[in-house]
């Protein structure tokens, strides 16, 4: 009986002395399976809905609709998106813009003011771009997931007031479209979507042999200087390797809307950012996804020229419609 007693009172003493149980939480973690299948079931019922709608079937739009809610909406694509974007996962696309800034960091966090960056889309305040320092972001989404994020949609966001070549205020250095174009319903409003981006940047300045020169001058007073101070207009105070990234646009596609598409390629997409004064700096596939850096550069086609129709440019088994229409600006 004494010993029976001497072992209840130990298990007794270790039960005590242990930590308690770890509490399970409510937040549920995705695979990165389910993570990609909610994400991919979204875009197609969003394309589905889309479709219903233009062929004015309510019906079908309302079924439709209910399979969306039942999925959970935009917040259940939200919530897999950053997942998606996690470190973890390396999903963090601000990366390899940072990646290709990386010449010009230094000079960009120096920079007083600092560029301005627009992120349309954003899911978070805590990406590489948030965390360099190099930038004054302003970020805004649909459905906003986090303070510091403007709940709003870009295309109505207000136009800035100015339209000269004197930058505003209300304009950006650099605009981020990461993974935003493809979640655009309908061909056309995407093509409306990159014309808009176009309205938002600053526009550069051109400069003749002579501004070269001064710019060049410029640029070495202006590194010698430990706080680099210039105004909104002011780009001859810019060294160059500044001034090679003003007015950027970072746009992240899925890899199978460019490369997997019977209507949509590189060279498609060339055209019509090239139509509306776009030119290529950069660019970078990985397995999911294909990165571009366009810089704002040249003068616009004519509104009647900007004008790209839906057009098959290959076939095969297994490719999507994705495509991006581009109609004459009224």
């Amino acid at each position: 009986m004494a010993n029976q007693r001497n072992k209840q009172k130990r298990a007794a003493i270790l039960k005590s002395g242990r930590p308690p149980l770890a509490k399970k939480t409510d937040q549920k973690i995705m695979s990165s399976k389910a993570t990609q299948k909610t994400i991919v079931t979204f875009h197609q019922l969003q394309k589905d809905l889309a479709a219903a709608k233009a062929k004015k079937n309510i019906t079908l739009a309302t079924i439709i609709e209910s399979q969306l809610q039942a999925l959970g909406g935009i917040k259940a694509y939200q919530a897999a998106s950053i997942q998606g974007q996690s470190a973890d996962r390396g999903g963090d696309s601000s990366l390899v813009l940072m990646k290709w800034l990386n010449c010009a960091k230094r000079d960009l966090s120096e920079l007083r003011p600092k560029f301005k960056m627009l992120e349309v889309g954003a899911l978070s305040t805590k990406n590489a771009c948030s965390r360099s320092g190099c930038f004054e972001i302003t970020r805004i989404d649909l459905n906003s997931q986090a303070p510091g994020i403007l709940q709003q949609d870009f295309m109505q966001r207000p136009l800035p007031s100015s339209t000269s070549l004197e930058a505003d205020e209300e304009k950006f250095d650099v605009i981020s479209l990461s993974l935003v174009l493809n979640f655009v319903p309908s061909a056309a409003e995407r093509g409306e979507m990159l014309r808009r981006t176009t309205k938002f940047l600053r526009q550069r300045q051109v400069e003749d042999d002579s501004d070269e020169m001064s710019s060049e001058a410029s640029s070495e007073t202006f590194s010698s200087s430990p706080i680099r101070t210039m105004t909104a207009t002011d780009e001859s105070a810019l060294p160059a390797s500044l001034t090679n990234y003003r007015s950027t646009l970072f746009l992240v596609l899925p890899a199978s809307c460019v490369l997997n598409s019977r209507y949509f390629n590189d060279e498609r997409l060339t055209l019509i950012m090239a139509s509306l004064g776009y030119v290529l700096l950069e660019r970078k596939t990985s397995s999911k996804l294909v990165y571009y850096l366009w810089q704002l550069r040249d003068k616009p086609a004519p509104p009647h020229k900007q004008n790209f129709k839906k057009l098959k440019v290959r076939d095969g088994p297994g490719m999507n419609n994705f495509h991006v229409e581009l109609k004459p600006e009224t």
